[in-house]
């Protein structure tokens, strides 16, 4: 796409795989999504074609049947998928983050039973931490796992906003455990539930009540999951030591939050694609309207927005790839990706006039799609106390 979103420094391998999947979203996703998102129909035909690709063991190490690739590898994967269907990328996302939270803090023999069947789809992965009353303040989880007689555990309660919640088979469920600790970050635990896909009583004491309608985000399946003393093994406890839920989480939604600012780099990328060649078609008073300047500046900060958005997304990805801790270059990443996608998008819409309003135009579709970049994986209000909480110990007077 001309000179934006460039990346520097990628080896031969990376490249090839970006080809790849930059191909597979041209000739598989783009010409479809429109129809499949108005259905809210699931990429079945797409998600298959991700397996074949590898794309759902991309990070996995190569000893469980991965391709061992980076972080930043993965991110430019999802900025490429994003850019053409969001949900699609959705799909991996959730998926990607149980992968990734199992290869930081399983046992091997976690590893070893999930990671295999991880790396070719076989097994899909949820991430659920998320409670209808809960939003961003984890400290307020009510899922409770109790502890039994016999070392096993029963979890009950109810969890919300599980992406993959129907088609998912393994669910990584943060719950509140009795610890004994006097800090409540220190009570929480990690389980990992496994289940059948569909929907209604898909493990014993477990309820998937059916998709979440939504504005956008559609075609992938958003959904509760009703926890009615579900008896697991104390053996499915994310690396087998229960109270070390919460810094397991925060570790994936760490990642996760890279993830979700590639989403937002593609869906930006996209919007200006669709805003730039419409304004070098459509013609008023005579000339084509790329030519009005009032267009030309809002295409010249549109370009710039991708570009920024584009850096600041691989910085993050780099640094986590050093094993460093990023939680505020990824938190400045995901705020400024999806506020600056957000406007992108608007600003294309605004340049296609009254035929971005319509459902035949692509735009329409990505001015719903993007709104949830702003909430996904912390508001920007909650990245704003991240980096402003770091920033105040970094530079403490």
């Amino acid at each position: 796409m001309g000179r934006l979103a460039e990346t520097e420094g990628l080896t031969d391998i990376q490249e090839e795989i970006l080809k790849t999947v930059r191909q597979f979203v041209d000739e598989k996703v783009i010409p479809v999504a429109q129809e499949l998102e108005h259905a809210d129909e699931y990429p079945t035909e797409i998600v298959e074609g991700l397996k074949e690709l590898g794309i759902f063991g991309l990070m996995i190490p190569e000893e469980y049947g991965g391709l061992g690739e980076s972080l930043l590898t993965y991110a430019l994967c999802v900025e490429e998928i994003a850019r053409g269907w969001m949900s699609v990328s959705g799909v991996i996302n959730t998926h990607f983050i149980v992968a990734y939270m199992l290869m930081q803090h399983g046992t091997e023999e976690q590893k070893q039973k999930y990671l295999p069947k991880m790396a070719t789809g076989e097994v899909r992965g949820a991430f659920s931490m998320s409670e209808p009353g809960l939003g961003s303040d984890v400290s307020a989880v009510s899922t409770k796992a109790t502890k039994l007689e016999d070392g096993s555990y029963s979890i009950t309660g109810q969890k919300m906003w599980l992406t993959n919640g129907g088609s998912s088979t393994l669910v990584a469920v943060l719950t509140k455990t009795d610890e004994g600790a006097e800090s409540v970050y220190k009570n929480m635990t990690t389980f990992l539930v496994e289940k059948t896909p569909g929907f209604g009583e898909t493990a014993q004491g477990v309820t998937v009540p059916g998709k979440i309608d939504k504005m956008g985000y559609k075609g992938i399946d958003t959904t509760e999951m009703i926890f009615e003393g579900h008896k697991i093994s104390a053996d499915q406890i994310l690396g087998g030591t229960p109270g070390k839920g919460f810094f397991q989480m925060m570790d994936g939604v760490e990642v996760g939050r890279v993830n979700v600012a590639a989403r937002a780099c593609g869906l930006a990328i996209r919007g200006f694609e669709l805003g730039i060649a419409y304004a070098q078609q459509r013609q008023t008073f005579g000339k084509k309207i790329a030519e009005h300047q009032a267009i030309l500046f809002r295409l010249a900060e549109m370009g710039t927005k991708v570009e920024v958005s584009h850096n600041m997304m691989v910085r993050a990805a780099r640094l986590k790839d050093t094993g460093k801790r990023m939680d505020v270059e990824a938190g400045m990443a995901k705020m400024v990706a999806s506020e600056y996608a957000n406007e992108v998008v608007e600003d294309s819409f605004r340049i296609h006039g009254g035929y971005g309003y319509s459902k035949e135009y692509e735009i329409e579709r990505l001015m719903r799609e993007v709104k949830f970049m702003l909430i996904g994986e912390g508001t920007s209000d909650i990245q704003k106390m991240i980096i402003g909480r770091s920033l105040l110990k970094d530079y403490k007077s």
